[in-house]
């Protein structure tokens, strides 16, 4: 018998639980290519579960390619190995034996099963994973021409090593842009990135060491998780507010974040005010002007999240951290990847001139610098006051998109499923009638076709298994409307077969069969 043990008790699903073990074993060697595995009815009836939690794991460990089922003959363990993978060898260093490589490895993370998701999906699918932009409304030719231009003008410049701190025009037109939206900036006050997900790497070597607290939104964006939890900082999370309530606003429990800060001794505060993900909330002003007061009295500084708030649908723009700061206590950091072209991983840091001298320098020994090509070509780009026109088009798309999806949501989930409401950004969060788990959903959309991110995947405390984001901005109007019909139709499904008392339960999940 497979050295398996499933824990009832626990918030995560048993089909969860059985394909991480089953995962595990076969990274280990403990199973190996070519070995067969029990049925799914035998499996749970050793466990104890229903056979659906074992054709659930079975199904998604099948899509990562660690297993195969053969009719008449059963389910092995596949001889390739799946992508970035390597069979484990005997436990042997050097010699015919090879290298032993998992056992080398620094941490224990595994493949992020989020991204995974994010790149499975075919060309006919419908997928609400991501939250990036409107490919087909990339401006390719525009920025052929700023390309060419700058090549011509500065080849030899732009082709040699740059300043850690950035391309000079690009950082002067960036200068301008946070300044005409109210943020005071120099020269000092800007530090060029590959994009947000360096900002918080490099945030996380120069400020953190290993059991330095981090507050962060719960749910939040994995990849910041993610560097954290790398980082073996720990992460305190504070609950998102996704409805509407007496005496609270939406968007981080700022009365929680502040009970938090009582009793931890906290380095640093990480926000999403606008369109946060994966929520899609907006924190309205008297929460911001609450948030920095608290950090203020508590002497700890902001992380501003600041990718989405360009992207305004409807509603009023609220002023950002940055801007209501008047204790220069908050990092804001931006990046064209949500507002153009994500390929080109670019972005920038405002922060007093002092925390940016320590990040350039991490930044120095990080990557020496970013990309001048791609630098020079975007500073071309806004110098053309393409950018602006490019983002007023695309406010425009991602308005008519969310609505679609809206109205969607409106006409095809069942009683019981609650969405937020966003005012712009790229996605939207969904909640489940009690009772249902949206990663067994996932597995019976994307036979039909669908996609979407359970929201497990944004947690790393107490996960609610029965919430998911959709991400909009990638797909027209008609996917969008046929993708969410796909769910409201097998939600209904679902919710007629527990009506009749055709359903089991795994504590208080429901089986979506």
């Amino acid at each position: 018998m497979l050295p398996l043990q499933l824990q009832p008790e626990s918030h995560v699903p048993l089909y969860v639980q059985l394909r991480d073990q089953l995962r595990a074993l076969v990274h280990s060697g403990d199973l190996r290519p070519g070995d067969r595995i029990p049925a799914s009815r035998e499996l749970a009836t050793q466990l104890g579960v229903h056979r659906t939690t074992v054709a659930n794991a079975y199904a998604e460990l099948e899509s990562e390619g660690l297993i195969q089922g053969h009719v008449g003959r059963g389910t092995f363990i596949r001889n390739t190995a799946p992508p970035l993978k390597i069979s484990p060898p005997p436990p042997t260093l050097g010699g015919n034996g090879g290298v032993r490589w998992e056992s080398l490895f620094a941490d224990e993370r595994g493949e992020e099963a989020l991204n995974r998701l994010m790149h499975a999906a075919p060309e006919q699918d419908v997928s609400f994973v991501m939250a990036c932009p409107a490919e087909e409304f990339f401006p390719v030719e525009e920025l052929r021409n700023c390309c060419n231009t700058v090549l011509r003008r500065e080849a030899m410049q732009i082709l040699r090593l740059g300043p850690s701190d950035g391309y000079p025009p690009l950082k002067k037109a960036l200068v301008a842009l946070v300044r005409s939206e109210g943020t005071p900036a120099q020269d000092e006050n800007l530090l060029i990135t590959d994009g947000c997900q360096q900002s918080f790497d490099l945030l996380c070597k120069a400020f953190l060491r290993p059991g330095d607290a981090v507050l962060l939104e719960n749910p939040a964006y994995p990849g910041a998780i993610a560097i954290f939890a790398g980082a073996r900082v720990r992460c305190l999370g504070v609950p998102v507010r996704t409805r509407p309530e007496p005496g609270g606003s939406l968007g981080v429990d700022v009365s929680a974040l502040e009970a938090t800060l009582v009793a931890n001794r906290v380095k640093l505060m990480v926000l999403t005010p606008d369109f946060q993900n994966p929520t899609g909330t907006t924190l309205p002003v008297a929460a911001r002007r609450k948030l920095l007061e608290l950090a203020s009295r508590h002497q700890v500084p902001i992380v501003e999240d600041h990718i989405y708030a360009r992207l305004r649908a409807r509603g009023a723009k609220v002023p950002s951290l940055k801007q209501l700061d008047r204790s220069n206590l908050v990092i804001q950091i931006d990046s064209f990847s949500k507002v153009a072209f994500p390929g080109l991983r670019v972005g920038w840091c405002v922060a007093p001139a002092n925390v940016i001298e320590r990040l350039r320098l991490v930044k120095q020994s990080t990557d020496l610098h970013t990309d001048q090509l791609s630098q020079a070509t975007l500073a071309e780009f806004m110098r053309r006051g393409l950018l602006a026109r490019h983002l007023a088009r695309m406010c425009e798309v991602y308005t008519r998109r969310l609505e679609a999806l809206e109205e969607a949501l409106a006409k095809h989930m069942p009683e019981g499923t609650y969405w937020t409401r966003p005012e712009g950004g790229m996605c939207l969060w969904v909640e489940l009638p009690p009772g249902f788990d949206a990663s067994e959903l996932l597995i019976h959309v994307r036979e039909r076709g669908v996609l979407f991110a359970p929201g497990r995947y944004f947690y790393f405390q107490n996960p609610q298994p029965n919430t998911l984001r959709l991400g909009f901005a990638g797909l027209d109007e008609r996917r969008i409307a046929r993708g969410v019909a796909t769910l409201g139709e097998l939600l209904r499904v679902a919710m007629r077969k527990r009506q009749r008392g055709g359903r089991y339960l795994e504590g208080a999940r429901v089986a979506l069969v």
